[in-house]
């Protein structure tokens, strides 16, 4: 944790026993590096996940798709960020209902093949499971269905 805020914050250094305008311009000139260091660094990161098609393309490893006509694309995000290949997303919508193609690069393809098998696996198993709301529905029936002791409240009232 404390390595994380030392890695936050900036600390701006300046000797001030006599306090000049070259002092202060000095300090300036390094906070300004620091933060250039900073954003080079940043922008030297390789992005992975889900990603943008141009951030895909960009990274010069060639790109290969394929069409998936499912609409629930959150468990596939989630099997492919488990097996770890860099992916994008693109929704069509000229065709109804909308077709969604994933981008993803060329030497992931092995790994996309064992996540998208996994995720039609788990789409077969989430479509042959029961509705809850039907089982909750039987069971409120068959509830209703069964006879019950009836009490009857009465008050009396003395006169």
């Amino acid at each position: 944790m404390q390595e994380e805020v030392n890695n936050r914050t900036v600390n701006l250094a300046v000797s001030t026993t006599k306090l000049t305008a070259r002092t202060v311009m000095n300090g300036i000139r390094q906070y300004l590096n620091h933060r250039a260091k900073v954003k080079a660094q940043k922008n030297a990161e390789v992005p992975h996940g889900k990603q943008t098609v141009q951030e895909l393309i960009g990274q010069n490893q060639g790109v290969t798709t394929i069409p998936i006509a499912e609409t629930e694309l959150a468990g596939f995000e989630r099997v492919a960020g488990k097996y770890g290949v860099d992916f994008a997303i693109r929704r069509d919508e000229s065709v109804e209902p909308p077709r969604y193609t994933v981008f993803f690069k060329a030497r992931d393809q092995d790994a996309l093949t064992a996540a998208y098998k996994e995720y039609s696996a788990q789409a077969v198993r989430n479509r042959e499971r029961p509705s809850v709301v039907k089982k909750l529905q039987k069971l409120a029936a068959r509830a209703a269905a069964t006879p019950r002791k009836v009490r009857e409240k009465r008050q009396e009232r003395d006169r």
